[in-house]
């Protein structure tokens, strides 16, 4: 009878013995989606959309070799900047500057380096900028630089790496996890005052399993720094975009011809021919004594205007427009804005 039980067992072994043990899984992020608003879950909708940029986006942890540092050995984090904009790119309803890279840009623009930079003007809307050689000064066509309503500031605040076996009597599991979390701050470039900050983590798990020393065995998965990173991420976006979505839409006045005013913004931004806009006349800069702060009180309308078709192509389209109702000073337009109707 023993020896009955014997063969039993060891039939039993050498059959456990023979079976492969699963891959090696990789978990997916654990990216617990956000509530989205109504707003967000309509992407069909064209709405009027936000000029933002992505002026700095840093990795703060304290590591030797971070798996964000550029060329240059600065902690920037490249990474994380263009996932944030490549989510709100995506989302259609936002035109997102080149902050970080603009220095490659102005290289490409002029590569032999022989203009020099002359002369910068900065007005409330626009940056223009005259260059030339030392013979000739010319101001350069479409040097008007678009300035971002919003700036989103970031850092990746915290990364963590672990490593865990769950040991049984013929089994093996190494599971390795990846933490990232992420911190952003919405600055408005008029006020310089944060409007919006939160703090996001995410994570990604990796798994090997051995039984009776058979199956695959998992070494360091550097992938899972980008899916945490990414993970955290997705879980800004969505209250990102509802606190840019919150504030007014607004555009500017840009000139004005035989009775036809141009604004700044076409097509892309989401306008449409018969849209009928308010202009309103700036209100009075002040100093807020409790928070020291230069507040701008509310403007008033003044007149609205219609819509009758677009001039310029992308993102530096123009819309055309007539007076329906009201008066605008055509000497100074710049003391006017352009904004949705209510």
């Amino acid at each position: 009878m023993n020896i009955k039980k014997i063969v039993c067992f060891s039939l039993i072994v050498l059959l456990a013995s023979c079976a492969s043990s699963p891959k090696p899984k990789v978990n997916q992020p654990l990216t617990n989606q956000p509530q989205v608003s109504k707003t967000l879950a309509e992407p069909e909708q064209k709405g009027l959309k936000r000029v933002v940029g992505i002026a700095r986006f840093s990795d703060e942890t304290k590591r030797g070799n971070s798996f964000l540092l550029d060329t240059n050995n600065n902690r920037i984090g490249k990474q994380a900047s263009d996932i944030l904009s490549s989510r709100l790119t995506d989302s259609g309803k936002f035109i997102v500057l080149e902050r970080q890279d603009a220095a490659l840009i102005d290289k490409e623009r002029n590569p032999s380096g022989s203009n020099l930079v002359v002369k910068t003007t900065t007005d409330k809307n626009n940056e223009t900028t005259i260059v030339g050689t030392k013979n000739e000064v010319s101001q350069v066509a479409n040097s008007s630089a678009p300035i971002a309503d919003y700036l989103i500031l970031g850092s990746v605040s915290e990364y963590g790496r672990s490593t865990n076996s769950e040991v049984g009597v013929f089994s093996r599991n190494k599971i390795q996890t990846a933490k990232v979390t992420v911190n952003i701050r919405l600055v408005n470039t008029l006020t310089k005052q944060v409007v919006f900050s939160q703090e996001a983590s995410g994570e990604a798990t990796s798994e090997a399993s051995r039984t009776f020393g058979v199956g695959e065995t998992a070494g360091y998965d550097s992938q899972l720094d980008d899916a945490a990173l990414s993970a955290a991420i997705s879980k800004l976006v969505s209250n990102v975009m509802e606190n840019l979505l919150d504030s007014p839409w607004q555009t500017y006045l840009l000139d004005e011809s035989e009775g036809t005013y141009f604004m700044s913004g076409g097509e892309s931004q989401g306008i449409k021919k018969g849209d009928v806009f308010n202009v309103i006349s700036k209100g009075k800069m002040v100093k807020n004594p409790q928070t020291g702060m230069q507040i701008e009180l509310p403007g008033t309308e003044v007149a609205k205007i219609k819509v009758i078709g677009f001039a310029g192509k992308n993102e530096n389209a123009l819309s055309m427009a007539v007076l329906e109702s009201g008066a605008i000073n055509k000497q100074k337009l710049a003391d006017y804005v352009v904004r949705e109707k209510e």
